[in-house]
């Protein structure tokens, strides 16, 4: 049946032209049929190189060597002595560059910064005043000298005035521990002098914020919570509101500051940077005290709540 197969293929090539064959020829190819059924297999199934698995034998492998005369139990597949003409591990091909010393990388390195944040004429219902909020470090990337100071002048005199010395260490990306002391001044009554302890960094949405608490005289605690957003309008024009809340733990009559929360302030400032350095803003700010505080204000016929507009300068170096 093979061979009537065989000739019924040959017979269709011929048709297309594809094997010009002679029937000679034909009855020579159809004999290869008789001449394979002559062909024996082994009689053994592991004879020749091959198991009964269909992989060579392990008797055979023994035997073989890879060029250059090792056999291949004797080959290490890695490690080993690296070849005569690989480079060195400095890439200086044996060039000496004499006695260089070792280079100071960025963060060893200190740097210096100052940032007045706000710079500002406030004008309320019946006063004008002057205001100044700055920030200054000192230092490395993860270890630096920090100073913030901000006040009041009205009258020509400084009337309130707090400043900060702190030292500040990175301890995540984008946010310092701060611990130093704080030292506040007044017109009015006796200086203060505060044990501070606080983070500063940019949150989630790229909130800036300032989270400090203070320690003071006869265990009186305090603590402060400043946050600013920058919306920028465009790359000239942005938009920054800016929230500040200050609380303590105990009355202070002298200063006319209750416990709980004692004062808020909500303000929106809208600036152009003339350059990255240096930006006039103009703004609004509302303010109002709280609890104990207010009770004070009203007491010395202060207003409890007051609405600011503002107009200032803020620049860096």
């Amino acid at each position: 049946m093979m061979n009537n197969q065989l000739k019924v293929l040959i017979a269709a090539m011929l048709l297309i032209g594809a094997l010009p064959v002679s029937a000679a020829e034909m009855d020579k190819m159809s004999g290869m049929k008789h001449d394979m059924k002559g062909m024996k297999k082994p009689a053994n199934k592991h004879d020749g190189n091959m198991s009964a698995t269909g992989k060579s034998s392990p008797s055979k492998m023994k035997g073989m060597k890879m060029e250059g005369g090792k056999a291949m139990g004797e080959m290490s597949m890695q490690g080993g002595a690296a070849p005569a003409d690989a480079r060195s591990p400095d890439y200086s091909e044996g060039f000496g560059f004499g006695n260089i010393p070792r280079p100071v990388l960025a963060d060893e390195y200190n740097f210096a910064s100052v940032i007045v944040n706000r710079f500002e004429n406030v004008k309320s219902d019946d006063n004008s005043s002057i205001t100044y909020d700055l920030q200054a470090w000192y230092g490395r990337d993860y270890d630096r000298a920090v100073l913030k100071a901000e006040g009041d002048y009205d009258n020509g005199q400084l009337q309130e005035a707090t400043t900060e010395l702190l030292w500040s260490h990175s301890i995540a990306t984008y946010w310092d521990a701060q611990v130093g002391v704080r030292y506040d001044s007044s017109q009015d009554v006796s200086d203060q002098t505060w044990l501070a302890f606080g983070v500063q960094g940019l949150a989630p949405y790229w909130f800036e914020l300032d989270a400090t608490g203070y320690l003071g005289q006869q265990g009186r605690l305090g603590f402060t919570l400043e946050a600013e957003y920058e919306l920028l309008l465009t790359q000239k024009w942005i938009l920054q509101p800016r929230f500040e809340m200050d609380l303590y733990s105990k009355r202070d009559t002298d200063r006319r500051t209750g416990s709980g929360v004692s004062d808020a302030s909500l303000g929106v400032r809208l600036r152009y940077e003339i350059q990255r350095e240096i930006a006039p803003y103009i703004g609004v700010e509302w303010t109002r005290k709280y609890g104990e505080t207010a009770d004070f204000a009203e007491a010395d016929g202060e207003d409890v709540s007051d609405t600011r507009f503002v107009a200032g300068i803020r620049f860096w170096f």
